[in-house]
């Protein structure tokens, strides 16, 4: 997944934008951008619009954003969106592994209660919200099989630090949010799933946007989220291989196939060993290639 657009789940104008944008995953937001009154629309409309999108053969991934586990809304929100039911289940203000376990225990429940095979509701995470959250980044390896990948964001972190701004004069992120950035990716490098790199809030930079999405995919992020249709295009451009990138991956991956017991072997007059061989798999994988 390159790209994935947050859409309040109260309004049927956007969710019906969001099928148009191109993004590979919509998540249909039931947290941040409802109003406490308008959750119980929210849940009702996310549900209608599942249930009309998953009939559709060409459709992006869907994902719900349900209210956090401490919050006391999270079992109501999955009572209504999981009789349809949606792709994954997005996390916020996840804390630790554990976290994924008591999420995973809900969907349990439900997928028995709607007659969805067990395990099929995939988990992302947003896991640098809390600063406690932030020292508990390897707890996430192992905790779930349903886990599909981590972000991160900066908003709900810089006002529990109490920090004025969470940008430099740059425009880029300052120290402590460039480290909750850094350990999201080694989380979930160590989890073995997808790094999302957090969303760009100010959706008509376009030139920052895809300045953060390049530093993105250089460290090792394998999509982005986005809060505007108008970012798509830009996040799916840049985190897509080139054809170059993907033509040196075939190589490399022959060039090991053809001397299979060599840890090392020498291609176009570099030597590259079994990290190389690791790299150029991954990316034939991010475009369904084995």
């Amino acid at each position: 997944m390159r790209s994935l657009l947050f859409i309040p789940a109260d309004s049927e104008k956007k969710l019906a934008k969001g099928l148009a944008s191109g993004a590979d995953c919509l998540i249909l937001d039931l947290e941040d951008s409802i109003a406490p009154e308008a959750k119980q629309l929210a849940r009702e409309q996310a549900y209608a619009f599942l249930a009309s999108a998953l009939r559709e053969h060409q459709r992006p991934r869907l994902y719900v954003r349900v209210n956090g586990l401490n919050s006391g809304l999270t079992e109501d929100d999955l009572s209504i969106v999981m009789q349809a039911p949606p792709d994954g289940i997005l996390l916020p203000k996840s804390v630790n592994g554990a976290s994924l376990q008591h999420l995973g225990a809900l969907l349990a429940v439900k997928e028995a209660e709607n007659d969805i095979a067990d395990g099929a509701t995939k988990i992302m995470a947003i896991v640098t919200e809390t600063p406690a959250a932030i020292f508990n980044m390897g707890s996430y390896a192992g905790a779930s099989q349903r886990l599909e990948g981590l972000t991160w964001g900066a908003e709900d972190l810089a006002a529990a630090l109490g920090a004025e701004t969470n940008r430099g004069t740059d425009g880029g992120y300052t120290l402590p949010f460039l480290l909750a950035r850094s350990l999201t990716l080694f989380a979930a490098s160590s989890a073995g799933v997808l790094p999302i790199d957090a969303v760009h809030g100010n959706f008509r930079d376009l030139a920052r946007l895809r300045l953060e999405c390049e530093e993105a995919k250089r460290d090792g992020f394998a999509g982005k989220m986005a809060i505007h249709p108008g970012q798509i295009d830009i996040i799916n451009e840049v985190f897509s291989p080139s054809a170059e990138s993907v033509a040196k991956a075939r190589a490399i991956v022959a060039a090991f196939a053809a001397e299979p017991h060599a840890g090392v072997i020498n291609y176009e007059g570099e030597m590259l060993d079994v990290p190389h061989l690791s790299k150029a798999r991954r990316l034939l994988a991010s475009i369904g290639e084995t």
